[in-house]
């Protein structure tokens, strides 16, 4: 790793790419990016802006429409990609270094999840683009009628910093698989992996313009939204940014827009759980990712006859969770992604202590190097408090105490959220109440935030618009045109002066 990590310094990609080549911003500024583990610069990016926007549109747009893109056919495109997913696996040692050194991810995460995840999703894709079909739709009447399935156009991907190269996979592989070419921006804080992905879409043969890629600022992604040569926008981040991006969308024409936005999702564990299993799904789900996850876990509701029971044993793991260096592979727990993710994190620690939550674990920042956010435990939390109620995205379990099914689903559904949800049970008539009565995009039965290539994942309510992944997921980059032909012998037959 030591060797990867000094070759990658000498060979950092850092500016745009646009139409194959790497190219310096117009207008020459740069931004930092830097290592949250060590708070040290890791290399200066290009910084796009509107008219670096506008290039790469053009580029997209040519590729679309006039380019060899346009002519390639669903087996070829899937070629291409299949490629792609092997330059990936080539690479796999050094991109993972990127990532860690650009997010603070653990390395073991990257290398057991976030990679063979990425690698799979193009892999599906790959073969989902020679297997996108239209039917035969039979009407009354001398007619034949059909659905043929295009590319939507071009694509504006805004991707999050949490999961920088598996968000890129999620956007992109459906989107090229499905015929689209497209502006790939990445968010500022976690630019490198995406850049690395503009050499192997060079390698892997992809014609220019089909795959731009713009690091930059908020004002890069509100370009892209605004563009009027932009077709559909796919967007990962917080709701917030996620209404204005859907508002921005309607500014010029009507853009197809897909959002996967924030969540609060409630786990839901019942007295007669597998009690280890529960423990473990729970920590999982409110820890992974160092809280940064959307779906992540972080209402739990605990049972009152087991409530004290697992506290004790969730205290237990929460304790033993390594913290430390994220490139050491024994490491469970690195760093929040940035100092203010961590210091917007501590003041969410803060406002649970203020009303009343009682913490008992954690709540402070770990070590005086990097921005790391100890594992953090609140009790005896009401579903009214701040910290029950607005997504964190950090490490902090908030732990609630339920009696009954029907109350506690009404609980779980009293949220603007909806992405997610679990439920520990060995009981499959209390499975299928709650999975049928919560409001939420997945719901987890004795797991945890399980994400498959081929299973569709998105929220209800303010946690998005749109599904990824899976079929779904592909045909958010098409649209379906219908043909209807009347049959040329029957217009002979039908009219006399044929005859």
């Amino acid at each position: 790793m030591v060797s990867i990590l000094k070759r990658l310094n000498s060979t950092l990609r850092t500016q745009l790419f646009i139409n194959n080549q790497w190219v310096n911003s117009k207008s020459q500024q740069t931004f930092k990016t830097i290592n949250p583990a060590t708070e040290e610069v890791i290399a200066e990016v290009q910084q796009a802006n509107e008219e670096d926007v506008d290039i790469a549109v053009k580029a997209a747009r040519k590729a679309l429409e006039k380019g060899v893109w346009s002519r390639l056919s669903g087996r070829e495109r899937g070629e291409l990609l299949y490629s792609l997913s092997k330059l990936i696996s080539a690479n796999f040692e050094e991109l993972a270094a990127l990532e860690v050194m650009d997010s603070g991810k653990p390395i073991s995460d990257i290398r057991n999840g976030d990679l063979p995840f990425t690698i799979d999703t193009y892999k599906y894709n790959a073969g989902l683009a020679n297997n996108i079909k239209g039917k035969s739709i039979p009407i009354s009447g001398p007619f034949t009628c059909y659905t043929r399935y295009e590319p939507v156009g071009v694509c504006a991907q805004i991707i999050p910093w949490n999961y920088p190269i598996l968000m890129q996979a999620w956007k992109m592989a459906p989107a090229l698989a499905a015929g689209c070419t497209l502006i790939l921006k990445p968010a500022e804080q976690t630019p490198l992996s995406a850049l690395k992905l503009g050499e192997l879409i060079i390698k892997a043969g992809f014609p220019p313009g089909v795959v731009n890629i713009l690091p930059g600022f908020g004002d890069a992604g509100k370009a892209l939204t605004l563009h009027p040569e932009v077709d559909k926008i796919a967007f990962t981040g917080s709701t917030e940014v996620g209404l204005e991006v859907q508002k921005n969308a309607g500014t010029n024409g009507l853009k197809r827009v897909t959002l996967e936005c924030g969540g609060k999702s409630p786990h839901i564990i019942f007295d007669d759980c597998d009690l280890e299993n529960a423990v473990s799904c729970a920590h999982f789900g409110a820890f992974g990712n160092m809280g940064q996850n959307c779906v992540a876990g972080s209402r739990v509701y605990v049972h009152s006859k087991i409530y004290k029971k697992f506290i004790d044993k969730t205290i237990e793991a929460a304790k033993a969770r390594k913290i430390g260096d994220p490139m050491d592979p024994e490491t469970q727990h690195g760093p929040q992604v940035d100092k203010a993710q961590m210091e917007k994190i501590l003041g969410y620690i803060e406002k649970g202590k203020s009303e009343g939550a009682k913490l008992v674990l954690g709540g402070n920042r770990w070590g005086d190097k990097g921005y790391f956010v100890e594992p953090t435990i609140f009790i005896d939390v009401k579903d009214k408090m701040t910290i029950a109620k607005e997504e964190i995205f950090g490490p902090v379990m908030s732990i609630l105490k339920f009696k009954d099914i029907d109350d506690v689903i009404e609980r779980a559904n009293n949220s603007p959220y909806g992405l997610g949800a679990g439920v520990q049970t060995q009981d499959i008539d209390k499975a299928l109440k709650v999975t049928n009565g919560i409001r939420t995009g997945s719901v987890y039965v004795n797991c945890y935030d399980l994400e498959i290539e081929n299973v569709p994942f998105g929220g209800y309510k303010q946690s998005g618009v749109g599904r990824e992944l899976g079929e779904e997921g592909l045909y958010n980059y098409l649209e379906a045109k219908t043909v209807l032909l009347k049959n040329v012998n029957e217009m002979i037959h039908d009219d006399p002066d044929q005859k």
